[in-house]
């Protein structure tokens, strides 16, 4: 048998330590903004969600998570603010659409809705597929294509 030289852990996954080791390297290079921004985009990716696919419709979870977004954009820096802000309004309008009078405690959640509907620059809604849902996709912020500069 040639393969009963093998050296210890070879051919094997690493040990806890390593693991552990990987981690720890990792976690020293993460900043909170980027693990901030990260959450924030799954937050407004699930709460579109919540509001677009009707086999999954929650406007309940899709208010609270424009509500989250909206509590912690203004700690994030100022170019992916800006992003998240276009995709907030977007998901506002959204919500305020799919609400209609549906929504018992005052509308949608937007706190300046007349102000921001206004400033909100006039773009075509999101093509629907055929079953009158919006097409699955993710929003990520510009920049954040794993290039880290």
């Amino acid at each position: 048998m040639e393969g009963a030289t093998q050296q210890p852990g070879e051919g094997q996954g690493p040990t806890p330590e390593e693991i552990q080791a990987r981690v720890e390297e990792q976690l020293a290079k993460v900043r909170v903004h980027d693990l901030l921004l990260e959450s924030v985009v799954g937050i407004l990716n699930l709460a579109a969600r919540r509001i677009a696919k009707e086999d999954e419709r929650d406007l309940d979870q899709a208010r609270l998570g424009i509500d989250a977004v909206r509590a912690v954009v203004d700690l994030l820096e100022p170019e992916p603010a800006r992003a998240v802000r276009d995709a907030l309004a977007e998901l506002q309008m959204l919500y305020a659409r799919e609400a209609g009078g549906k929504e018992s405690a005052g509308g949608p959640p937007a706190e300046d809705s007349g102000a921001d509907a206004a400033s909100a620059p006039p773009e075509p809604p999101p093509a629907r597929g055929a079953g009158g849902d919006l097409p699955p996709r993710l929003w990520t912020p510009p920049g954040s294509s794993g290039s880290s500069g």
